[in-house]
């Protein structure tokens, strides 16, 4: 499989990038499993093939993502299965561990396996060994593991969502990398890189990013990081004039700048009387100082329309309260998942689990016979 514009971006200019890549190089040389932590479109990917392309690994680069299939299905295609081993196995194949062999897997999303998969893969680490579905024969293995995940693992761990003992058997050697933001010297170099490869494949020349479009591109957080990027820069090529990218170009956060829609009017709450009586299950609303004397914050509204539920035995208030909570997030951030994670403070794949328990989305075909993406050089950084 061809590999994506994004995934050519190598492009480090921000000093605590080039301390990151010289990390990463240093990492490379080794033969350790890594661990890379990031927010989604960082190019975590891109690190873990950098990672493939320093090494002195001459096997193939394998890519897979974690949160692309379904349990049953990523078991076989991780590990492989003989023939007979399910209904459909009608011959043996080898998993994406034996397609790596020599050479360097990459598991995305890691985060995302299931607590069964986690103890297989644990084994398989522990081992290097794997021994396929309806099979008992061992296979060795000669593979270097990359995992990489925006979630927070140590809360995962403490919620018993991950293992432990996997998280340290992956964290040998761990990246984190930065999201956009937070290294503003690469945002132009990145602009420009893409204007290059998507002005070349437009047939367009010279095109050049405009004082205020510069301005723009730095003001902006990036919630969307090196993905929202390249597409922002993709849409102002098409939409530019005369070979120069102004600030009216660029589609930022979804819009263009100056079409924001005006934020509707707050409506007021009323707020139900506290009882005058001491109540145990009562929440105390916190203080808040910057709130004018004799108005009453948002919290606290909240804080007693909460115990209002509680006292009046709302049945299954935990779940309502959750599903009613993504609900106005996902509507108030324009069914933007990423925007919407970011304001609940949660990680993207924790939105779409509830987004797909809430009926908000549903799941995303998958060719179930989706072959693996191999690797086989390291384009030169630009």
């Amino acid at each position: 499989m061809a590999l994506s514009i994004r995934a050519k971006a190598l492009l480090f200019h921000d000093p605590r990038s080039l301390a990151l890549l010289e990390q990463v190089e240093r990492i490379a040389r080794s033969d350790a499993t890594v661990l890379v932590i990031g927010e989604t479109g960082t190019g975590k990917e891109l690190i873990a093939r950098h990672i493939h392309a320093q090494s002195e690994r001459t096997g193939p680069f394998i890519a897979v993502n974690c949160g692309a299939f379904s349990e049953s299905l990523i078991d076989a295609e991780l590990f492989g299965h003989e023939s007979g081993a399910f209904t459909g196995a009608t011959q043996a194949r080898s998993g994406w561990f034996e397609a790596a062999n020599g050479g360097t897997l990459f598991l995305d999303e890691i985060g995302d396996l299931s607590m069964a998969l986690q103890v297989k893969l644990l084994r398989v680490l522990q081992e290097r060994q794997v021994v396929r579905l309806g099979s008992r024969r061992p296979i060795p293995l000669d593979v270097r593991l990359v995992a990489a995940t925006n979630v927070d693992l140590h809360k995962a761990i403490a919620a018993e969502r991950f293992r432990s003992d996997l998280y340290y058997r992956l964290s040998v050697a761990t990246v984190n990398l930065p999201p956009l933001y937070e290294r503003p010297g690469d945002i132009l170099p990145l602009a420009r890189h893409f204007i290059g490869l998507y002005g070349a494949k437009m047939k367009l020349d010279g095109v050049e990013l405009e004082a205020d479009a510069t301005d723009a591109l730095l003001a902006y957080d990036w919630p969307g990081n090196i993905r929202e990027l390249e597409n922002v820069i993709h849409y102002a090529l098409i939409v530019c004039r005369q070979g120069r990218i102004r600030a009216e170009d660029l589609r930022i956060g979804g819009r263009l700048p100056g079409h924001r829609a005006a934020a509707p009017a707050p409506v007021p709450v009323p707020v139900p009387v506290a009882a005058q009586l001491p109540d145990p299950c009562r929440v105390m609303p916190p203080a808040h100082q910057d709130t004018p004397a004799g108005t009453v914050s948002g919290l606290e509204r909240l804080d007693s329309l909460l115990n209002d539920l509680v006292e009046a035995g709302e049945p299954a208030l935990f779940d309502t309260v959750e599903e009613r909570l993504i609900r106005a997030a996902f509507a108030a951030c324009e069914q933007n998942q990423v925007q919407t994670a970011k304001a609940l403070g949660i990680s993207r794949n924790v939105l779409r689990t509830h987004l797909k328990r809430f009926g908000l989305i549903g799941g995303e075909p998958m060719d179930a016979r989706l072959e693996p993406r191999e690797f086989h050089g390291m384009p030169a950084a630009q």
